[in-house]
């Protein structure tokens, strides 16, 4: 206990046994084994570069966009190659080197619900979540893959949960009998959770037993890669290939062949899909040069001058950041080994509650009295050797879901709407003609279509909505 003491004093953070005196045994257990998974010297060492590595101390005068050379759109990729990198994808998921890495670790806070928000239902006619969706657009990557090839490859799924996140998802899982995938494709681990600060530095106390933690961002992924098993995982499986991407995107193209397939054609160690701007001040960074080296910047740390330039019409900073990435196996690992600690660490300002250190009595503050820090998945893109971009459609592949009912966007209503519309333009696409007011439900299920495909029954006919496709329907000849 004494050379315990004598660390923390070392550190700063010796206030963290004020109150030992005044704990029960049970509770002095309780903080001993909170502390006990803290490495000291790089806690500290985070704070003290947390706000110096931050963003506000890159230099911006050094922007520059990613080169054509690295970037393709699918507006004017022309069909073969299309299909080109379809068929490589899909070959290479059916030979099992495919997999996916779900990144779940948010609470559903913000749309006012208990619970992660991969188990958010969003108010489609049948009533699926999230997560069912994603798993059922694996299941039909599976399907095609097996249709083209006659492999029956399975595409792992890798869903990286949080403290708070990770026994709710698996209960959930179980109980819906994984949607239909089997129960050794998925694989569920935790981020960690690191010490909350003070803004001198101090580890806050939640209570007298115990610190005030927070995930410690999506980047947190590497270390979670590494020390609960997934690298090794990956390496078991021969899983050479990952789809990255965060869970709230309703419209997300889970291992989608194409994006897949365009990375692994071009050599890719990581990739980014991305969506064009619609203004200049929205909301998303931008994947960008900056000091030489790939990178994401976020929106607030770019002038109204620079998110203003324009060439031939088009904003100059364009390829916006929709947490949609490409990764190979070795990348990763090398990622893991080489340069986690190299990450910078994200400060973000916050309201912490926390136990008054005088008082001992619990306080909810009402201004930022904290610091959180994080890292972000796509910082790694910098040790890329080998980088490319894929421009999607934002109407077929982005709407995020992060704001409760009654705001202005990103809701559950505007999430539900785009995927209803989408499914409307499948069916149109396919040459289905369809009756009924604009507003009524069109969904079809994701083991009946993936992108629109399969659908060639419906050419000449015409549907009444509201209605719904399933694979059964397809099947069994109706609709």
């Amino acid at each position: 206990m004494e050379a315990f003491k004598d660390d923390l004093k070392k550190f700063g953070q010796e206030h963290v046994l004020t109150w030992w005196g005044d704990l029960s045994e049970e509770e002095q257990e309780e903080l001993m084994n909170d502390l006990s998974d803290i490495d000291l010297e790089e806690m500290v060492g985070m704070y003290s570069c947390g706000p110096e590595a931050s963003s506000s101390s890159r230099e911006m005068s050094s922007m520059r966009p990613i080169e054509d050379s690295l970037c393709q759109s699918v507006n004017t990729a022309a069909p073969e190659q299309l299909e080109e990198y379809r068929s490589i994808a899909l070959r290479a998921a059916a030979k099992g080197h495919v997999g996916v890495l779900l990144l779940a670790g948010g609470q559903g806070t913000r749309l006012g619900v208990p619970y992660p928000k991969g188990m958010y239902n969003i108010g489609l006619p049948s009533g699926k979540t999230l997560y069912q969706i994603q798993i059922e657009r694996i299941l039909r990557i599976q399907e095609l893959a097996h249709r083209l090839t006659g492999e029956d490859g399975l595409i792992p799924m890798y869903v990286m949960t949080s403290e708070h996140t990770k026994g709710p998802t698996q209960e959930f899982f179980r109980k819906n009998n994984f949607f239909g995938m089997k129960e050794e494709q998925l694989i569920i681990f935790e981020q960690r959770t690191i010490p909350a600060f003070d803004m001198n530095g101090k580890f806050i106390m939640e209570r007298k037993s115990k610190l005030a933690r927070s995930p410690d961002g999506n980047g947190g992924l590497y270390w979670a890669l590494r020390e609960e098993g997934v690298l090794s995982d990956l390496q078991f499986r021969d899983v050479r290939y990952l789809h990255v991407y965060c869970v709230d995107n309703v419209l997300v193209k889970v291992a989608e062949p194409i994006f897949m397939g365009y990375c692994i054609q071009r050599g890719a160690e990581a990739g980014n899909k991305v969506v064009e701007k619609e203004s200049p001040g929205e909301a998303v960074g931008v994947v960008c040069r900056l000091e030489g080296k790939v990178q994401v910047v976020e929106y607030s740390e770019i002038s109204k001058e620079t998110a203003e330039l324009r060439e031939g019409g088009r904003l100059v900073y364009r390829a916006g950041n929709i947490c949609n990435h490409f990764f190979t196996r070795d990348f990763l690992k090398r990622v893991c080994e080489e340069h986690e600690k190299q990450l910078p660490h994200h400060v973000a300002k916050k309201k912490i509650p926390f136990t008054d250190p005088t008082t001992g009595n619990a306080v909810k503050p009402t201004e930022n009295n904290g610091i959180k820090l994080e890292k972000f998945v796509f910082d790694v893109f910098e040790f890329s050797e080998k980088f490319v971009v894929w421009e999607c459609h934002r109407d077929d592949e982005f709407s995020p879901l992060k704001n409760g009912a009654g705001a202005a966007k990103d809701t559950a209503e505007t999430s539900k709407n785009a995927l209803l519309q989408q499914h409307r333009r499948f069916l149109e696409a396919a040459g289905a003609t369809i009756d009924g007011p604009p507003e009524a439900a069109v969904e079809i299920s994701p083991l009946a279509s993936y992108a629109g495909e399969g659908l060639d029954k419906y050419k000449g006919t015409t549907l009444t909505a509201p209605c719904s496709i399933n694979k059964e329907d397809l099947q069994n000849g109706t609709g």
